[in-house]
């Protein structure tokens, strides 16, 4: 089998040293996993000048675009890494996956305004990537068999030489403001109930947009909030010059690793504190919390019964329950849920019967996105999605796009929601959602 070529970079634990030397270049993205203030997460991963640009196209079905994916994929060529390397790209796809491109999988109302316009879907193919490990401090290039050897010479002379580019000023240009007003999204919460309360649903995850006009370069506000929040999901994917991406995800989506795949759904908030004995007293409340225990325990039965349908009968497991995960910001309850691949299926496969997230819609799903698209005004966009990438060997790893930004058109967009159940209270939703990304607010208020 052809195999990948790697080349040694010096170690840098921070990748905006590498990054900075290709952040303006087409399709430049970055897969951060925020060591080592972020300690869950070991690989960096980055590239850019993509073989092609996947979008979903006006009219094409998920699953046709799928199948694009998977053409693109044998297009670029099978490949394997030399012996004994451990590393979890040898060149593919690269992007991500809009909340929206679920509308692409299931028949879908279409009331929310689509007023960002986002793209449901943008995937680069590429044939490089700058791989750090963090377990074992090294950094190098691996490039698959398939690149030619001048783009080989040009990439290894770039990473070599010093970055030039400086990041510029951001700032916002008033404060950030939610589309609801408390009445407006009590309303919402109202109705909510009401469909619990008939039976359509028990479990909606209801959600607020927060936006700000703003000035100035996006990689400075990346650099910013990843310092403010260091999540093991977090990334940074230019779009063009007036639209990035700006993730900081503490949730896994779907992890294929040789077959075996794993799904990490979080469900359950409390807030941070600054004294130790209250916030030791937050995060036991969570631990303990019947109501955050339902919630979660709806969205695992969810999600086993998503990627069963991809998974061989009788693998998918739930090894882990209920465990606390805590960040700068909030704690969270999340939970495990794993299966093996079926033979002849594959990591798209996963997409297309699992998108989007059971943790973000409710449950059960189809009828929670329905009444998601009845109760927000506004579509989510990025929010929610996935950035992911997925090699040539079948290899997948993909996050649940919250704590997440978009910055298009001189306007950041962030979004906050959590977990509407039948004994859930208005106000206290409604201050879970703004303490979620209170942080990343703050902090581009300080820039």
């Amino acid at each position: 089998m052809p195999t990948c070529t790697l080349h040694p970079l010096p170690y840098q634990p921070d990748p905006a040293f590498y990054f900075a030397r290709l952040r303006t270049a087409p399709g430049a993205i970055l897969l951060d996993s925020a060591r080592p203030h972020a300690e869950r997460g070991r690989f960096d991963l980055l590239s850019a000048w993509p073989r092609q640009l996947l979008l979903a196209q006006p009219g094409e079905t998920g699953q046709r675009y799928l199948q694009r994916l998977r053409q693109a994929l044998a297009e670029l060529g099978t490949a394997q890494l030399p012996d004994g390397v451990d590393l979890p790209f040898a060149g593919g796809l690269i992007g991500y996956l809009s909340y929206d491109f679920g509308r692409r999988l299931e028949h879908l109302p279409a009331e929310a305004l689509d007023d960002l316009a986002l793209p449901d879907a943008h995937l680069g193919l590429y044939a490089w990537a700058l791989v750090t490990d963090h377990q074992l401090q090294r950094s190098q290039l691996v490039f698959h068999p398939s690149l030619e050897t001048t783009e080989r010479h040009r990439l290894v002379q770039l990473f070599a030489a010093p970055a030039t580019a400086k990041p510029g000023e951001f700032h916002l240009l008033a404060p950030m403001a939610g589309d609801l007003t408390p009445e407006q999204y009590r309303n919402a919460f109202d109705k909510v109930q009401q469909y619990i309360q008939a039976g359509d649903c028990y479990q909606i995850n209801l959600t607020q947009r927060f936006r700000a006009p703003c000035q100035g370069d996006p990689w400075h506000a990346y650099q910013a909030l990843r310092a403010a929040c260091p999540t093991p999901f977090s990334g940074y994917q230019q779009l063009d010059a007036s639209t990035a991406l700006l993730s900081f995800s503490p949730e896994r989506f779907i992890r294929v690793s040789q077959g075996e795949v794993e799904t990490r759904p979080i469900k359950g908030t409390r807030p941070r504190a600054s004294d130790p004995i209250e916030d030791a007293r937050n995060a036991d409340e969570l631990l303990n919390s019947p109501k955050d225990r339902s919630e979660n325990l709806m969205i695992v039965d969810l999600l086993r019964n998503d990627i069963g349908r991809t998974c061989e009968i009788g693998s998918v497991k739930v090894p882990e329950l209920f465990s606390l995960e805590s960040y700068p910001n909030v704690h969270h309850l999340v939970s495990s849920v794993t299966g093996r691949l079926a033979a002849g299926r594959d990591a798209l496969d996963l997409i297309g019967g699992s998108f989007p997230g059971g943790s973000i819609t409710g449950a059960p799903k189809i009828r929670a996105m329905q009444i998601i698209d009845e109760l927000e005004p506004t579509r989510r966009a990025l929010y929610c999605g996935s950035l992911l990438y997925i090699d040539v060997r079948g290899e997948m790893d993909s996050s649940i796009a919250i704590r997440s930004l978009l910055v298009k058109d001189g306007q950041v967009s962030c979004w906050g929601g959590g977990a509407v159940v039948a004994d859930s209270h208005w106000q206290a939703e409604y201050e879970e959602s703004i303490a979620k990304v209170r942080v990343l607010m703050e902090t581009l208020r300080s820039l």
